[in-house]
């Protein structure tokens, strides 16, 4: 019998030192060549990379997000700007003659995650393009203070000048973008179009990318404000009165009950997304013709305006020429379903905005 036992446990000690050796074999750190495969081919200057080893499930994606967790922006510290823009592969200079003659402006709307907001801005970053940044007056200051410290890091990056307390399906969310676009018109950088994201996009295009879609035939000189005519479902958002009711459990968005008025210079009401591409002349439209003017203040206590106010002035009669794409074909084709994806936490779990957003 203590034989037995004894040739039983040379066996397990062998059996066992022979799986180690096999996973050592199969788990062994690559060599420094590598890594510098992996961080230059996927987590450097093209996001889309990125992204198809995200949607394909391979590790690669989750070794480009260990390589490049943002580690140096810690709460409370002072930034290192020039060891930021090099250790997180911040591009320094304009790829191409035809992205510095196009230069874009963004609004980001963000309120958590600072991990997340920094690897989107670094993935949609180009020194010629000019960049407005929301931070919900309710986020925490050490966090304000973080995004305010990073955009200090760039001469293109800066904090609206007026925030609000978001609201979710509030009229707050459209004064987040209108804040952003009266800070943008007097910044000085000559932009051609803006588009608008919120903190848990990512982009599956490069920058040129995105400059030639907005080039091409289909969309030069328009605005992208995918809609139709408010069907009868969503009528309610626009023919009763809401309120934001700022609770400290949840922030909302109340009914009361109460019928509105006829939209100003009775307008049709479109009903789309919230998310768009303006040219800087629809921008600068918005900002100044009093139809824009009266149809924002109508709209104070509609549930989610920003999902009729773009998409209704954007199919403005007499207006088609300069602002908008009235094609049926187009109708569901937008700039974000084209080049960003809607990602929650973990970075991995990915979520569609809404029907309009889709990979074409």
């Amino acid at each position: 019998m203590a034989l037995l036992n004894s040739a039983k446990l040379s066996f397990l000690i062998c059996l066992s030192i022979c799986l180690c050796t096999l996973m050592y074999m199969k788990t062994k750190v690559p060599s420094p060549q590598a890594d510098e495969a992996v961080d230059t081919a996927v987590c450097g200057i093209h996001p889309d990379d990125l992204c198809i080893s995200l949607f394909d499930g391979k590790e690669l994606g989750s070794e480009c997000l260990k390589l490049h967790k943002p580690e140096s922006l810690l709460l409370g510290t002072k930034l290192n700007c020039s060891r930021l823009a090099e250790d997180l592969h911040f591009i320094t200079s304009p790829l191409s003659k035809e992205e510095e003659e196009y230069p874009l402006a963004y609004i980001i709307t963000i309120h958590k995650e600072l991990d997340m907001f920094i690897r989107l801005l670094r993935a949609i970053y180009a020194p010629q393009n000019v960049y407005c940044i929301h931070v919900d007056d309710k986020s925490p200051e050490d966090y304000k203070a973080a995004v305010r410290s990073l955009s200090d890091c760039f001469s293109n990056v800066f904090l609206a000048s007026t925030t609000e307390k978001v609201v979710y399906g509030g009229f707050s969310r459209l004064q987040a973008d209108m804040n952003c676009m009266k800070d943008l018109v007097s910044f000085p950088v000559p932009w051609k179009s803006v588009l608008n994201l919120c903190g848990q996009d990512f982009p599956t295009k490069t920058n040129h990318d995105i400059i030639q879609i907005l080039q091409g035939e289909q969309w030069r000189g328009k605005s992208i404000t995918p809609g139709v005519k408010q069907p009868p479902t969503m009528k309610y958002r626009t023919e009763n009165q809401h309120k934001e009711i700022m609770n400290p459990k949840g922030p909302h968005v109340q009914p009361l009950n109460l019928k509105k008025g006829r939209p100003p210079h009775d307008l049709v009401l479109y009903f789309g997304t919230a998310y768009y591409s303006l040219t800087r002349p629809f921008v600068e439209f918005v900002l100044q013709d009093q139809s824009a003017k009266d149809l924002l203040e109508w709209s104070k206590d509609t549930y989610s305006p920003d999902e009729h106010y773009w998409v209704t002035l954007n199919r403005l009669p007499g207006k088609t020429a300069m602002l908008c794409n009235r094609s049926p074909q187009m109708t569901m084709l937008v700039i974000h379903s084209l080049c960003f994806h809607k990602i929650e936490h973990p970075y991995f779990s990915i979520n569609y905005r809404s029907a309009f957003f889709f990979i074409l």
